[in-house]
């Protein structure tokens, strides 16, 4: 689960059928390396943790074994063979889950593979009014209009314009009537455009019928930059080669409750209240790594108002950081976590810790530094009353 407000359900098609010829290479372009990984395994795993379902990919005739390695490791989603045209493609899609009828479908290209989570909010929450939603961002340069032998026959006016991204946001009865009903070009623009250009009959969502073939423009998002050439495969000018981010959390000291710190239970006559295990040094770690990659803190993914997050290991909570920080294309450096109470003692318990969480974020021994001080009796931490932990990460960008 992705920690974000909860999502109405919603299905998903990646279009990974095109012969990718402009990136150059024997491969295809959806097959190749990027950040580490497939291009094609990146919006394929953020749409199965968003929660999409089913998640239909959509490939070439004979592409199934090229397509089955770029995503192996990853569970949750079908192959199906697209057509001759990605508009061909993505109808074998939505013929594929007809069956089960979703209520929303995005559609989605496999050549922008840094998808946001927020831009899926955004489009979601449009459908609840319009047939679709569509990602836009503004076009921010003049525009002018080509005449013949390229002289410039006019000015359009770019407030009007946008750039179109996808994944692309339906109701799924309406986009599936409207590509079934289609007579215009043979390979139209995108799906937006058969929605509100096709002669299908309305469908029927949620028990009503909206006004219009309305199409909503959301924001979208400079992360959504589509993999065209082969410098787009090594360029990625959002990313800084590294990042650092601090986390800070406490929790009180209470009888009867059991004491968690580094995912290592320690004997202790009182434990830390919260909501989850109250795992302190954890939670600063997970801080940490959100705040690195930029995504909100531990109470934005895990809000303690969830009932299903009560009593939940913090361990969970950091490897789904960490996964939001592969995702982003960057790999944990290191971690340095100071841990501030006046008891119990921590030396005892640092190797076991030190292993813990290493092995929670995929990182040697030697990267991970876990130190302990006193306020000397100074404070709640002195008083006994709590435990507090402050922990700084480094990111790499990931090869």
């Amino acid at each position: 689960m992705d920690g974000h407000r909860p999502l109405p359900p919603f299905a998903a098609i990646v279009v990974a059928a095109g012969k990718g010829l402009r990136v150059g290479g024997d491969v295809a372009k959806q097959f190749r390396q990027w950040r580490g990984r497939s291009l094609l395994s990146h919006s394929v795993e953020t749409l199965i943790a968003a929660g999409a379902e089913p998640v239909i990919v959509v490939i070439s005739p004979g592409a199934e074994d090229d397509a089955s390695s770029a995503l192996n490791g990853i569970d949750g989603y079908s192959l199906v063979n697209g057509g001759e045209t990605r508009q061909d493609s993505v109808r074998a899609g939505l013929e594929a889950m007809a069956n089960t009828a979703p209520d929303h479908v995005l559609i989605h290209d496999a050549a922008r593979p840094d998808l946001p989570s927020a831009v899926i909010d955004r489009l979601l929450a449009a459908l609840q009014n319009h047939c679709g939603a569509i990602p836009t961002l503004p076009v921010v340069d003049s525009i002018a209009v080509a005449g013949a032998d390229d002289v410039m026959a006019g000015k359009a006016d770019r407030e009007s314009l946008r750039r179109v991204q996808t994944p692309q946001a339906f109701r799924f009865a309406d986009i599936l009537a409207a590509h079934r009903a289609w007579t215009g070009p043979t390979n139209a623009g995108d799906d937006a455009q058969v929605l509100t250009e096709g002669a299908g009959p309305q469908a029927v969502s949620n028990g009503a019928v909206a006004s219009t073939r309305s199409v909503a423009l959301v924001q979208g998002h400079e992360r959504l930059k589509k993999i065209t050439f082969a410098e787009d495969l090594m360029n990625t000018p959002s990313r800084t080669p590294f990042r650092v981010g601090q986390g800070y959390d406490v929790h009180r000291l209470v009888a009867g409750e059991e004491l968690w710190l580094c995912g290592v239970k320690l004997d202790y006559d009182k434990g830390l209240a919260g909501h989850s295990d109250a795992d302190v040094a954890l939670h600063a770690i997970t801080d940490a790594v959100l705040g690195a990659i930029g995504d909100g803190d531990i109470g934005t993914h895990f809000p303690p108002s969830d009932p299903q997050w009560a009593g939940a290991r913090s361990a969970q909570f950091l490897e789904h950081a960490v996964k939001l920080a592969h995702q982003a294309g960057y790999a944990i450096g290191n971690i340095d976590l100071t841990i501030i109470c006046e008891a119990p003692k921590i030396g005892p318990h640092r190797p076991a810790m030190r292993a813990e969480v290493a092995k929670m974020t995929g990182l040697a021994d030697d990267a991970v530094s876990i130190k302990a001080t006193t306020t000397e009796r100074l404070g709640f931490t002195g008083r006994g009353e709590g435990i507090a932990a402050q922990a700084i990460v480094g990111l790499h960008a990931a090869a």
